[in-house]
């Protein structure tokens, strides 16, 4: 068994770890509200951008689209990986880092797949397997829709020049605090909808052609596209991170806890050794 001065000193070591992971977790559950009320906004928004600009892509002619719209043989594709920049959130980003692997393995296992990084912990354990063309590391320095949008016509740019064939986002969707769901959502060429046929309504007033319309929604939704992604991907870094901490701090108050059991014990047993001996010195000097 430890002497009492060892374990003395882990039970301080786990003090002194419950206080951070205990602030960590305070931190990151003031900063999920934020970042939950933000993409909780959002979503009806993009949802809505998306559903109207396949419905009337689905009515237009395959030039009609744009560049965006264009469907080629897939050859090369790029995934767009959404991680995050720090660690201590769980499984968060090794949650997308197989995702990844998974996807290229089932969908792209006879194709060039490149990665563009956004977040340090993604990039630092992909890069190992895969090529990495470019990372943005500090879009978390400043989230905002513009500087989103500026990586946004970057992969615009490398799809109509024909760079890639195909770009898709990896990320971690935000369900709950406790909960976040991998997707992999396809960015370009524009995804039709589903079924094969336009959703058409006679209420509808066109004011310019559909035409322009398309043509004028296609770099917007493509933007807030991205913009959602990394949003939902900020939440759950910080869900998950507040999930984590708070678990470290569990086990870290269960084992102080039997720590200190030991401890008591120990110093009891050594107390009742001390009593023993003075015991036996007295009889012996009374014999």
């Amino acid at each position: 068994m430890a002497n009492l001065k060892e374990i003395r000193n882990r039970i301080t070591s786990i003090k002194s770890t419950m206080q951070i992971t205990s602030a960590m977790k305070m931190v990151s559950a003031a900063k999920l509200k934020k970042a939950q009320d933000a993409i909780t906004a959002m979503r009806p928004y993009s949802s809505k951008l998306t559903e109207l600009l396949q419905n009337l892509s689905a009515t237009l002619d395959s030039d009609a689209g744009g560049a965006y719209s264009t469907q080629r043989e897939i050859q090369k594709v790029l995934l767009v990986v959404v991680t995050s920049n720090r660690g201590l959130c769980g499984g968060f980003n090794s949650s997308i880092t197989k995702e990844v692997l998974k996807t290229i393995e089932e969908k792209y296992s006879d194709t060039t797949v490149d990665l563009f990084a956004i977040g340090k912990k993604g990039e630092a354990i992909l890069a190992k397997q895969l090529s990495v063309i470019e990372n943005r590391n500090d879009i978390y320095d400043d989230l905002t829709f513009d500087n989103v949008a500026v990586i946004a016509e970057k992969l615009m740019d490398l799809y109509v020049d024909g760079s890639y064939d195909k770009i898709e986002i990896v990320y971690n969707q935000f369900k709950n605090a406790a909960t976040q769901i991998p997707q992999v959502e396809q960015f370009l060429p524009i995804k039709p909808i589903e079924g094969g046929e336009a959703i058409t309504n006679s209420d509808y007033i066109f004011e310019p052609s559909k035409e322009e319309i398309v043509l004028a929604l296609i770099p917007k939704s493509l933007k807030t596209q991205l913009y959602k992604s990394i949003r939902d991907s900020f939440a759950s870094e910080h869900g998950a991170r507040m999930t984590a901490m708070h678990k470290a701090t569990d086990n870290a108050t269960e084992l102080r806890d039997e720590l200190l059991l030991t401890y008591n014990k120990a110093r009891q047993a050594a107390i009742t050794n001390e009593i023993l001996e003075i015991v036996g010195g007295a009889e012996a000097l009374n014999n």
